[in-house]
C-alpha cells in the first residue's frame, strides 16, 4: 500500500467517524432530556432541584461523586434500597436517567 492510498483511507475513516457524531451528540441530548422529565415526575420529591435536602441529595452532587459512573448509577438504579421507593423503570428510562445524573454532574 502507498503513503497516498494509506492517507486516503485513513481521511475516509476519519470523516465516517465525524460523519456519525453528531448523531450521537443528539441522542444523547435527547437521552438527557428524556432523563430531565422522568426525574421531574418521579425523582423531584426527594431530589428537589439538585439541592441536596434533607431527604436526599440532589442529582449534581450525586453526578459529581468520583463513584458516580454510567455503570454505577444503572446498578444502583437496578436495586432496591431501603431509604428510596420501589419505583420500577425499564431500560431506556434507566439509561436516560443515568444520563441526565451524569450530565448534571458535569460528566
Amino acid at each position: 500500500m502507498t503513503s497516498a492510498t494509506a492517507r486516503i483511507m485513513l481521511f475516509s475513516a476519519l470523516a465516517a467517524v465525524l460523519a456519525v457524531m453528531p448523531a450521537f451528540a443528539a441522542q444523547d441530548v435527547d437521552l438527557v432530556s428524556q432523563g430531565r422529565n422522568l426525574a421531574r415526575m418521579s425523582c423531584m420529591g426527594c431530589h428537589a432541584n439538585d439541592a441536596t435536602t434533607t431527604v436526599a441529595p440532589g442529582f449534581a452532587a450525586i453526578g459529581a461523586m468520583p463513584s458516580a459512573t454510567e455503570l454505577s448509577i444503572k446498578v444502583f438504579l437496578r436495586s432496591s434500597h431501603r431509604n428510596m421507593p420501589n419505583i420500577v423503570l425499564d431500560e431506556r428510562q434507566i439509561d436516560a436517567l443515568a444520563a441526565y445524573i451524569l450530565d448534571r454532574g458535569g460528566k
